[in-house]
């Protein structure tokens, strides 16, 4: 019971505590000169306008893109599904980047093309927003409809219902729950990002790029915690849709697999639209890479290393260790936060387990720029604040809910009866945590370390309010080129970044990949007797 209470208190103060500040700092002065600005109305509309359009284009790419992989014959779905990730591994600014690269006013595929179009202003903000975000969306929706029953689709097959039928009576029922807390958390993710609009937005302002110049240009926190509140109200509604929108069963039966016929047309649209998407997703990366080992685009275009070592004489080196050791020690510490309190809410039940389970859900329903502008609030005047301790409490914070979430399911699949047994026997909790439950989990642990890591790289949102000179991630540097005029060196930390978290991808995936070799080996070697 203590050392729940013990947990309870820990998230309260990175969660809850700040989110409370912040509602406290806000006067009425503050409210009212929100209300009246007209450049808080026109904002707001930016936002919401930008977002849903965003999002329609996202979701409706995501769904296709999902279907080819599900639902078709088509070759190399694995390396489609791989490339598809690659945007979810570099920071949302470096879409917003890529974007000026490629179709900026000297853009790469603007002077190729001589096209005649600004990508400054709401299109390219909804550009940059879909790039960043349908990646999100297409895992999600792939992992709905990977788990679909084939049977209902035979059974109608055999009545003799027409296809669109079987979509509007079967598959959108199907998807009816998860669709909905889809659509929500993806507006929720464009909606409350600043970095793509800061990058491409010009004059068409949002409410999260309103919050940075408040807080960031005019140290006015009244005016940035009302903009904060207001954020979170998407938020909170997309985290209230999701708990309710969640399906509480478990399903017991054996799903049976889509058994895919031939057919032509099908599969070469399928080619079609996922080498179109796939080759969108690689240009950002391939302008990256073109700008990085060119001495000044487009004027000179000689290869040369030169512009890693300007990053490097800029600070790129300290800043990007600063990056790796946010990331590592929010991967540790954020691993074994998420593995106690998913055992004591999983294994150990009770009343305050209810508490620790609501609190520990909460974080997921708070975007990082009103975060970050909370932990100000909290902690400024502080011994932690202006150090790496702070950064890391705000990532622990902000990204603790989906590992805590994974390890929670993970814990609930395994036997409920083993702590009894492991009881009975005189084994301790802690031996059946080492023996047990750690072996069990050790994929969930794997993917966890992944997942705290790469947000922790990328993140610019929950970290901006909070770095400073010598404490400064590597992101905020994107920033800090671009403003600059080294798109180079802006795409040196772009590529850093994403080398960085590939590798950690990809060390994640051997290392899985070798314990299910091994564990085939040791079942062939030593086979079950029947």
């Amino acid at each position: 019971m203590l050392y729940k209470l013990a947990l309870i208190v820990i998230l309260f103060v990175l969660i809850i505590l700040p989110i409370i500040r912040m509602f406290i700092f806000i006067d009425h002065d503050s409210i009212v000169d929100v209300m009246n600005s007209p450049l808080f109305l026109r904002a707001l509309q930016n936002s919401f306008v930008s977002a849903s359009l965003a999002t329609i284009i996202t979701l409706s790419i995501a769904l296709v893109l999902a279907w080819c992989i599900q639902r078709t014959r088509i070759r190399f779905k694995g390396i489609v599904s791989i490339v598809l990730v690659l945007p979810m591994l570099i920071p949302t600014i470096s879409h917003g980047m890529g974007l000026v690269i490629l179709f900026g006013n000297n853009g790469v595929l603007k002077n190729l093309l001589d096209l005649d179009f600004s990508i400054y202003g709401m299109w390219g903000v909804i550009a940059g927003s879909v790039m960043y975000a349908f990646p999100l969306a297409f895992l999600m929706i792939d992992n709905v409809m990977k788990y679909e029953d084939s049977s209902p689709y035979e059974a109608a097959q055999v009545l003799g219902i027409p296809r669109w039928r079987q979509l509007i009576s079967i598959t959108l029922p199907y998807l009816r729950k998860p669709l909905i807390s889809i659509v929500f958390a993806v507006f929720t993710w464009i909606v409350t990002d600043y970095g793509v609009p800061l990058m491409v937005g010009g004059k068409f302002t949002t409410l999260p790029v309103l919050l940075y110049q408040e807080v960031i240009g005019q140290l006015n926190f009244g005016r940035g915690s009302v903009y904060g509140v207001i954020l979170l109200i998407p938020a909170l509604i997309a985290f209230v849709i999701d708990v309710v929108n969640r399906d509480k069963g478990n399903a017991v039966y054996v799903i049976k697999r889509f058994e895919l016929s031939k057919n032509r047309i099908r599969d070469v649209f399928s080619y079609l639209f996922c080498g179109l998407v796939t080759l969108i997703v690689a240009m950002p990366i391939f302008a990256f890479g073109l700008l990085a080992f060119t001495k000044k685009y487009p004027a000179d275009m000689t290869a040369t290393f030169n512009n890693i070592i300007k990053t490097l004489n800029q600070n790129g080196g300290r800043y990007f260790l600063n990056s790796i050791i946010i990331a590592t020690f929010v991967s540790l510490i954020g691993v074994a936060l998420a593995f106690v309190s998913a055992y004591a809410t999983a294994r150990m039940r009770s009343t305050v387990s209810k508490y620790l389970h609501l609190i520990a859900l909460t974080s997921m329903a708070i975007p990082g720029v009103v975060l970050g502008l909370s932990y100000v609030l909290v902690f400024k005047g502080s011994i932690i604040y202006g150090t790496i301790g702070i950064l890391i409490m705000v990532n622990l914070a902000h990204f603790f809910t989906s590992p805590y979430v994974m390890m929670y399911n993970s814990l609930t699949k395994i036997n409920e009866n083993l702590e009894a047994v492991g009881h009975t026997l005189g084994i301790s909790r802690l031996r059946m945590i080492k023996d047990v439950f750690l072996p069990q989990s050790k994929a969930t642990i794997l993917e966890m370390i992944s997942y705290f890591f790469i947000n922790s790289m990328i993140t610019i949102s929950a970290v901006s309010f909070l770095a400073t000179t010598s404490t400064r991630p590597v992101s905020l540097m994107i920033n800090q080129f671009e403003a600059q005029v080294q798109l180079e060196c802006a795409a040196v930390v772009s590529l850093a970044i994403l080398f960085v978290n590939v590798l950690i991808k990809g060390t994640v995936y051997l290392i899985r990949r070798y314990d299910w070799l091994n564990s085939i080996h040791l079942a062939r070697e030593y086979p079950t007797e029947r």
